[in-house]
């Protein structure tokens, strides 16, 4: 990947378009051949770009509302400020996971092979509407691997097919590309909130004494788990592929002005003897055959199974590792990284302040007194619906799954607890609903966008047409799998 298209990344949705005619400044304003959700869908993302704040005012408004409803449940002021002060920097090590979920998945979505990989595919779809349904397809497929690397790639697999496929929209082929972090993220091996309850050292104390650990056996490979993945894999690939405008109502890559540019650069000739271990791969295969004979030694020796030591830990170097060997040379590893860092920047100052509102919810009354709310106001048949709705409607204020899982996990398990729902499951209900925000929410966009040089609301309406179609599904099968999983007690 080029320097340049790291530039992008740091510019995000609200960097300027490249490669734009004065001809082309009316496709701002969705064309009178649009259908109505799309143009509804549009005008909805015109009204966010001028009205919706930064993420980070929904973290510090948080941080507000979280001490004032402190205050209403009686909560001492200075125990509110002490307790969130306190917890300032307790998700460090969480935050330092996250933000290298989003750098092994770049490094490996920009190595020559994966390149390779998406040339090859971008020659198999024909006509635009199978080229939308491919990307959607292998958008999904790619974020449950990681949401990092579902972002990268799709963005470069619909750079391509918009070389290739002549008469493919470009907004909706975006859309599809979102579709990964949309809606099925979560219920993959990057699942924050899975992999959290699944590493005593990533876990709070205080959300262990609750739950205690959810090994990956009760989260993501459940078989109600497995099952609800197919269906929203299925159901948004169908979406996708009939809801893509036909050629002749296409605004291709060519309409806004965004010309091709290939996958791969070379990289630059060495010119310093100094420069020549930077050029080997010799460091790449000592280093990483090192890390591998580790990561072999793990999961050989993990007590409860290899999926047991599939945590946060292990799963990111597992990704630096392969990215590092297929880079083969470090100055090509170290361009990728230094291309991703901009995305990460969100992430870093965030999450502290997620930190804030977890010591005020955790370290006073607030916590038993959600989940007394969450038991009272919920039976054993309701209490997942209430779960879906509550993390969805929250995962509009805080788009972070793994920042909102901390926040909301001690009272929504504590009332599981209670009601006797199977904890895992909790956990994956989580999943499923606090990723349907994410269709119309612009934070995880900005790697993505980037590298289509778009802002949010070229792609945004077709991501309300999928929440549309996805909300009543998540709920109903979050609801119908919650009745045939047996409570199990915590693991201590």
């Amino acid at each position: 990947m080029s320097g340049a298209e790291g530039k992008q990344l740091e510019a995000g949705a609200e960097g300027p378009r490249m490669h734009m005619s004065d001809g082309n400044a009316s496709r701002e304003k969705p064309t009178r051949q649009e259908q109505p959700l799309v143009r509804f869908g549009l005008g909805l993302a015109n009204w966010s770009e001028q009205w919706f704040p930064d993420p980070l005012v929904f973290a510090l408004l948080g941080v507000v509302v979280v001490f004032i409803v402190g205050l209403i449940l009686h909560q001492s002021p200075a125990k509110l400020a002490i307790q969130g002060g306190k917890s300032f920097w307790a998700l460090v090590p969480f935050t330092m996971q996250m933000v290298m979920i989003i750098i092994g998945g770049y490094v490996v979505a920009s190595t020559p092979l994966v390149s390779r990989a998406i040339r090859a595919l971008a020659g198999i779809p024909k006509t635009p509407r199978g080229a939308i349904a491919l990307v959607a397809l292998f958008s999904m497929l790619t974020s449950l691997i990681s949401w990092g690397l579902s972002l990268i790639f799709s963005g470069l697999f619909v750079r391509e097919l918009a070389h290739r496929v002549k008469g493919m929209d470009y907004r909706a082929a975006g859309g599809a590309a979102y579709l990964g972090l949309g809606a099925v993220w979560a219920m993959g091996l990057s699942s924050s909130a899975a992999m959290l309850m699944a590493t005593k050292s990533a876990m709070p104390p205080t959300l262990f004494n609750i739950s205690g650990l959810i090994p990956l056996t009760q989260t993501l490979f459940l078989w109600p788990s497995i099952a609800t993945t197919a269906i929203l894999i299925v159901l948004s690939v169908l979406v996708a592929y009939l809801s893509a405008p036909p050629a002749e109502r296409a605004r291709t890559a060519e309409s806004y002005g965004i010309e091709y540019e290939p996958i791969l650069s070379r990289l630059e000739v060495r010119r310093k003897p100094g420069e020549w271990l930077e050029y080997s791969p010799l460091l790449t295969i000592l280093v990483a055959a090192l890390l591998c004979w580790y990561l072999v030694d793990v999961f050989r020796t993990s007590p409860q199974g290899a999926l047991a030591a599939l945590d946060l830990n292990t799963y990111n170097l597992m990704f630096i590792t392969v990215g590092l060997l297929l880079h083969w040379r470090p100055k090509r590893f170290m361009r990728a990284v230094s291309d991703c860092i901009p995305a990460t920047g969100g992430v870093l100052i965030q999450f502290p302040f997620y930190a804030v509102i977890f010591g005020m919810i955790v370290g006073t009354g607030i916590a038993d007194a959600l989940a007394k709310l969450f038991a009272s106001i919920s039976t054993h048949g309701t209490y997942p619906l209430l779960v879906a709705t509550y993390s969805a409607v929250l995962g509009v204020f805080i788009p972070s799954g793994g920042s909102k899982w901390v926040i909301e996990a001690p009272y929504v398990l504590q009332a599981a607890n209670l009601h006797q729902v199977h904890l895992g499951w909790v956990v994956q209900i989580y999943n499923a609903s606090e990723a349907l925000p994410n269709l119309v929410n612009p934070f995880w966009m900005l790697p993505l966008l980037g590298i289509l040089k778009l802002k949010a609301r070229d792609i945004v309406g077709y991501g309300m047409l999928q929440l549309m179609v996805h909300i009543p599904v998540v709920f109903f099968l979050c609801w119908l799998f919650a009745r045939y999983i047996p409570y199990l007690p915590p693991m201590k």
